[in-house]
């Protein structure tokens, strides 16, 4: 149940008739040399954790410890409580719970890193708004985090999840892609339409830059978060309808690391570059210092 590429996992797929999820569990099986019910176990905890870390700032908002972010998922959830959303339930939750994600991670709290600390709230977004619209069970979810953990591995085994290295389309991005996969598989899609929303949204996240304002994980990484969760809504719902994307998952991640590559270092989580360098972020820096 090895796969080193997504060519190989569709393959693996289609030849055994499992979801990617399946053979991500075997996989983790199979080279973890462990049983199913300890894999599982350790991807329910890993949910629990998720849901945690989504749902506390809405009943005790927290400042982070650069002062730049704090109570943002309370204020999303009480707006669209007073009846002025105009995203959606689910836009709406996954908008509020993946924000939420960043302010925990902001204050050092324990959060997953899905697949990074500053990339965090996506995919627990994406799972507990669905969870909660569709009625879904916790086995469900743990089987869809499968499906995403594939993803995340074929990004790290084959491109970079590193803002660092690839700037926040490898952050944010690659987060992105592994919770519309995940999505997609949830609402009964089949591997291939999930591989077609991974690279949708690699697509419409291509070159986005890495520019953590005061070289902090909190702004405008909260944000991105809640951008990165819609991008994943919208390309799920694309493949979820039919709709075919010319440039395959692995041609996309290769397209993904090369323009990673050529960003220049200011906009790779230099803090050098893009919004770190406006004046508001520099005068937001200089109070939370104390400068």
């Amino acid at each position: 149940m090895d796969f080193k590429s997504a060519k190989e996992l569709l393959a693996l797929c289609a030849e055994n008739a499992l979801p990617i999820s399946e053979v991500m569990r075997r996989r983790e099986c199979l080279l973890g040399e462990v049983e199913q019910d300890a894999v599982d176990r350790r991807m329910a905890k890993a949910w629990d954790i998720m849901r945690a870390s989504a749902t506390q700032p809405l009943e005790t908002p927290i400042k982070s410890m650069g002062g730049l972010i704090g109570g943002e998922a309370k204020t999303l959830q009480a707006h669209a409580a007073e009846g002025k959303g105009i995203c959606g339930d689910v836009l709406q939750k996954a908008m509020t719970y993946a924000m939420a994600v960043l302010e925990v991670n902001a204050s050092m709290g324990l959060i997953v890193a899905a697949p990074t600390a500053g990339s965090a709230g996506v995919v627990p977004g994406m799972m507990l708004a669905l969870q909660e619209c569709y009625r879904i069970s916790d086995q469900r979810i743990v089987d869809a985090l499968f499906n995403a953990g594939a993803v995340g591995y074929l990004a790290m085994r084959n491109a970079t999840v590193a803002g660092a290295v690839g700037g926040c389309q490898a952050e944010v991005g690659i987060a992105s892609a592994m919770a519309a996969s995940a999505a997609v598989e949830l609402m009964g899609g089949n591997p291939q339409q999930c591989l077609d929303a991974a690279s949708t949204v690699l697509m419409n996240m291509l070159g986005l830059v890495c520019d953590p304002v005061g070289g902090l994980v909190e702004y405008p990484c909260q944000n991105r978060n809640a951008a990165g969760v819609a991008n994943a809504l919208v390309a799920a719902e694309m493949a979820l309808s039919g709709i075919r994307q010319l440039i395959p998952f692995d041609q996309m991640l290769d397209a993904m690391y090369a323009v990673g590559k050529r960003l220049p270092a200011e906009l790779r989580e230099t803090a050098l570059g893009g919004c770190a360098t406006t004046p508001a972020a520099c005068a937001a820096c200089g109070r939370c210092s104390g400068n």
